[in-house]
């Protein structure tokens, strides 16, 4: 077990290290002066202009500049924002609960739609009813989150006006913020529920209901389609016929035998969903307008402010990369196989 913990460190360090390099370089490749940005008009004084360009260290080559940001990335210092000139990894941190409860509803999302489907369709293989509910499933993965979420707008927040366009909660609620989360805030709050109820979590779950579905929809479709081919591998085994000779009722058979055998690849899946979540808050934040890490990094490339989309970058990655090791760890001691 070791060996094979040893063995993902060693492919952790040079996928961090190469997307360390890719960001680097592709964000200095968009057209775009951060420097000019800055000055505006006052651009013009070319003292001024190189006075701000060796303040921020971008008088020097390139390869000078990534040597000076990975090595104080390993010290953990990754800079301050050009545009706010606080430290990136205090903004990083005041945003990341916001998408971090966004990822986690749009997962719940996903798992409680798409098992049931995977389930539904396994026990009508080649029905119907497996038929239209895969194909649901794989025209819910080929949407694009841009779409799906501008789609969405349209229907429920200014067609039936059922749920906010954007933002987190509405502006008349001032929530402070204890955990991050803003549906445990909301409840954990005394003086907040004293002087205004339950409105601010009521708040707080409709802003979070049609970014979750977004997000979700994808991961929705992926756990759908595993489920159904995990379940269908598994009810074909020999301790399935054995249970049905057994008399047991079609109900046991499924839930106690089928699907805990066949929830391993099942929670593999999810636990790789997570990340991709994670990484799908860019395009879902942008058009929901949610105060999150993929907002600002949006946000950060249209003013080019290059510590932070490194930064933020390599703190996604690194995130992404870890849960994918986290995820091969649990499998790898449930299934001794994967340890070879």
């Amino acid at each position: 077990m070791l060996k094979f913990f040893i063995n993902r460190l060693k492919d952790l360090i040079p996928t961090l290290i190469g997307i360390s390099i890719l960001s680097f370089i592709l964000i200095r490749l968009v057209p775009g002066d951060p420097v000019m940005l800055m000055l505006g008009e006052r651009g013009a004084d070319p003292a001024v202009y190189q006075e701000m360009q060796k303040s921020l260290g971008l008088d020097q080559p390139m390869h000078k500049q990534y040597i000076t940001f990975i090595s104080s990335a390993l010290q953990g210092d990754l800079g301050k924002s050009i545009i706010s000139k606080r430290p990136v990894t205090e903004e990083f941190f005041d945003r990341f609960p916001a998408t971090l409860e966004l990822g986690i509803c749009a997962l719940f999302f996903a798992v409680l739609i798409g098992i049931p489907l995977g389930i539904i369709a396994a026990l009508n293989r080649n029905t119907f009813f497996d038929y239209f509910l895969m194909g649901k499933a794989l025209l819910g993965y080929s949407m694009p989150i841009f779409w799906w979420g501008l789609i969405l707008i349209i229907i429920f927040s200014v067609g039936l006006q059922w749920t906010p366009v954007a933002g987190r909660v509405d502006i008349l609620f001032d929530i402070e913020t204890i955990t991050g989360f803003n549906l445990i805030d909301t409840l954990i709050n005394k003086e907040l529920i004293e002087e205004e109820g339950f409105q601010p979590f009521w708040s707080s779950l409709r802003h979070l209901i049609l970014p979750s579905i977004a997000m979700g929809t994808i991961p929705l479709a992926v756990i759908a389609r595993m489920t159904r081919s995990s379940m269908l591998e598994v009810l074909s085994e020999d301790y399935i016929r054995t249970a049905k000779a057994k008399g047991l009722s079609r109900f046991v058979i499924i839930t106690v035998h089928a699907l805990r055998n066949a929830m391993i690849p099942i929670v593999t899946i999810i636990g790789l969903m997570f990340g991709s979540i994670i990484t799908g808050a860019i395009l879902t934040e942008t058009i929901f307008s949610w105060p999150g890490i993929g907002k600002w990094l949006v946000a950060s490339i249209n003013a080019r402010d290059y510590p932070v989309i490194q930064g933020g970058v390599l703190f996604i990655a690194t995130m992404v990369v870890s849960i994918n090791v986290i995820v091969d760890l649990i499998y790898a001691l449930i299934n001794p196989k994967m340890r070879s």
